[in-house]
């Protein structure tokens, strides 16, 4: 059984309406920001997420939740101390959608941040993306974001090259994405391939790009390079996260650099990033380019001494 949620099965006093759907108070909702991480695989796109929702939960006092969107199901990792909770798929083809609960899915961890993961199907069969939709929809039709939230994050695999891992986007999910990128090529070119989906569905859903984050790989003139890129798409680079091995350790351990070290540099360069993410009010449509002007720029930036 898959959940369709629409809009106008909630009404704004958080009552049970006629489909017997606890409703969410629509007001209350539109106060959270819901954000959603994109960037190219292995990326360190959830490493990145995950360190950034817990500097704005520790160091900044937000109330968090993530939804991860990866059929690896490693969105939260860090957060819950290890990949210990069972999973919003696993949940339904175990249980049935009738006894899946918001209790049973979503688990509760550092800094307070509620995590929960879609996961996927059997590997070889099915439709991960299609697991993404049915998960977010069961979790609102559940009422799991709740009104006290000031954001929802969600963790999306890859590039968005499948309707269903560009749910988040496409259907009015998320307000706002930031792309986890570097000074490497192929992260460069998903980044740009990420700005076309958002074109696509930008007027549809509202949904903006709110920067680009460098996760720094130590690439020659890496900086300047993501610069020169975020403003020919016409948007910023929000944040240089140096390469640091802490974050390593950290992840080793199971825990976030923010729990782990919070005097550390590395903790620091994160909650600057939180900052930053909660005061931006930047928030464009990109401009993708076309394929020989970032061959262009990559081509530039490959002959740099």
């Amino acid at each position: 059984m898959l959940y369709n949620v629409c809009v106008w099965c909630y009404n704004v006093n958080g009552t049970i309406n006629e489909k017997g759907v606890s409703s969410i108070n629509i007001l209350n909702i539109k106060k959270m920001k819901k954000i959603a991480f994109y960037g190219k695989g292995g990326i360190g796109k959830s490493t990145t997420q995950q360190n950034t929702a817990a500097a704005m939960a520790y160091l900044h006092g937000q109330k968090v939740f993530i939804h991860g969107c990866d059929p690896k199901a490693d969105s939260t990792r860090m957060i819950l101390g290890g990949m210990n909770q069972k999973t919003i798929m696993d949940t339904l083809r175990d249980d049935g959608a009738e006894l899946v609960t918001v209790d049973k899915v979503v688990s509760t961890g550092f800094g307070g941040i509620r995590c929960c993961e879609s996961g996927g199907p059997e590997p070889g069969v099915g439709c991960a993306g299609r697991g993404v939709i049915t998960a977010i929809d069961l979790m609102e039709a559940q009422g799991a974001y709740t009104p006290e939230l000031n954001y929802v994050f969600y963790d999306v695999l890859g590039d968005v090259v499948c309707g269903g891992f560009a749910m988040p986007i496409r259907d009015g999910k998320a307000q706002e994405v930031y792309i986890v990128c570097s000074g490497e090529m192929m992260a460069v070119y998903a980044a740009n391939n990420i700005c076309k989906g958002l074109v696509k569905y930008a007027k549809q859903s509202g949904v903006r790009l709110g920067g680009l984050i460098c996760n720094s790989r130590k690439v020659d003139k890496e900086r300047e390079f993501i610069e020169e890129f975020a403003a020919a798409i016409g948007t910023q680079m929000i944040h240089f996260v140096p390469r640091d091995n802490v974050v390593q350790k950290a992840e080793f351990n199971k825990k976030t650099v923010i729990e782990f070290d919070k005097e550390c540099n590395q903790a620091h360069e994160y909650s600057e990033l939180a900052r930053k993410i909660i005061e931006n009010t930047n928030f464009v449509v990109p401009k993708p380019m076309t394929m020989p002007e970032l061959e262009l720029m990559v081509t530039k930036y490959g002959l740099v001494d």
